[in-house]
């Protein structure tokens, strides 16, 4: 039996439904979403950068657009007074005018050589009647982002190939022509910029993203390989590392550990990023079915359990965005700084309130374990979701001070300690 005032209370229901289902496929609609599945959107991925399929949780978050050039050096020199640091340490500006500055490294005589992420630049810092100078001594790249020097030569990874610069020191005016000593390698640009970490025996470690957020990667890529510049000989030392922009060797093991960036659009707090270490060859560290080490993917665990895979190191927080890292073996810095390791964290951009910006320190044991992670330097986030500056790599002098590199100032600092 129907009652004489149902009717109107459920077509008004009804109604109510209706414009709550038109609400929502509005809403799903309004959702940015690519189909990341698909070599096309590998090889011309959107414009804006976008990887992922954004949330209505998560809607609206962007990666942040950082000054085109740099800041000003007045205004590095400003923001560098809200850094904090333990006792004893300081925080100054080596140099500015490094557009987009990436990974560092030395020249046998004292040249500074740096990588940048979206200008296609190589730069050197050079040491000229008591002043630094900032010199481009290679344009045109792709994303010339990671760098190495090593028995007088430069070695450059530009997204799908490795070159090689004889002499660069004694040629910084007019570089001579590039040798390319690896090209086995994909040209994908979305997470396709590299870092280059030597090991003792001269070979290279260097790192291949997949090129979305977060999906069954292409062969060629979410895996780190090790290369011999001098043959071209290449094998893959690990498998299932989304996005690594980091890594060194332990000078006391000889095991090289690396960061990596986890995936986004699960949640602020959700999944961490990670400090991992390579044990032994051939290693998989869990993307995309698995991550932090213990969260499965929602929809791409397809049926893999986590203690199928190696676990982190530590968990570094989500969204921090770890990049370069360092093992300390100078002798400026405390005794107990010695062997642990620095990280560069470049901070969010998928996260409401942003976290990381920051470099972060490692207590490393005798026996080459992780015990504790600890800020170092701190005060590079503005407000909720902007900068001051974005650390992204760090690199040991001789004289044992460090130098951080920041591609949002486009500048480089130098930490020193004294007693």
């Amino acid at each position: 039996m129907i009652f004489p005032n149902v009717r109107p209370f459920m077509k008004g229901v009804g109604l109510a439904l209706v414009a709550v289902a038109f609400a929502h496929a509005a809403q799903a609609q309004d959702l940015k979403s690519y189909d990341s599945s698909k070599k096309d959107f590998w090889m011309k991925p959107p414009p804006d950068w976008f990887l992922g399929d954004e949330t209505k949780e998560m809607k609206g978050l962007t990666v942040p657009n950082g000054p085109a050039t740099g800041l000003p050096l007045a205004e590095i020199e400003e923001n560098l007074k809200r850094i904090k640091l333990p006792p004893g340490f300081k925080i100054s500006v080596y140099t500015a005018g490094i557009n987009s500055a990436r990974q560092m490294a030395w020249g046998d005589k004292g040249t500074l050589f740096v990588g940048s992420f979206g200008v296609g630049t190589v730069y050197a810092v050079v040491d000229r009647d008591g002043k630094r100078e900032v010199k481009p001594i290679l344009t045109g790249l792709k994303m010339p982002t990671g760098i190495a020097f090593r028995d007088g030569a430069l070695y450059v990874a530009d997204i799908d190939r490795i070159l090689k610069y004889e002499n660069a020191e004694q040629n910084l005016d007019k570089m001579p022509e590039a040798k390319v000593v690896y090209d086995d390698m994909p040209p994908y640009v979305a997470h396709g910029w590299k870092y280059l970490t030597f090991d003792k025996q001269g070979w290279l470690y260097v790192p291949f993203g997949p090129p979305f957020n977060i999906g069954v990667p292409p062969t060629s890529t979410s895996q780190i390989r090790r290369v011999n510049p001098d043959t071209g000989a290449a094998e893959i030392v690990a498998v299932g590392v989304r996005n690594s922009v980091g890594g060194d060797v332990n000078p006391l093991t000889g095991e090289y550990w690396f960061t990596e960036n986890a995936r986004d659009w699960l949640s602020d707090n959700l999944p961490s990023d990670k400090l991992n270490r390579v044990s032994r060859f051939g290693q998989h560290f869990g993307y995309p079915y698995c991550h932090q080490g213990d969260l499965p993917d929602p929809k791409f665990a397809m049926g893999h359990s986590c203690s199928e895979f190696s676990p982190p190191v530590l968990k570094l927080g989500a969204h921090v965005a770890p990049l370069g890292m360092k093992f300390y073996n100078g002798a400026q810095f405390p005794a107990e700084y010695r062997n642990n390791i620095f990280i560069a964290l470049h901070g969010s951009w998928n996260r409401h309130e942003y976290q990381g910006g920051s470099v972060v320190r490692v207590v490393v044991d005798k026996k080459g374990n992780a015990v504790k992670y600890v800020p170092f330097a701190t005060g590079f986030i503005k407000g909720e979701r902007d900068y001051y500056g974005r650390p992204n790599d760090v690199l040991l002098a001789k004289d044992g001070s460090m130098l951080v590199s920041d591609d949002w100032a486009g500048a480089i600092y130098k930490i020193t300690y004294s007693k």
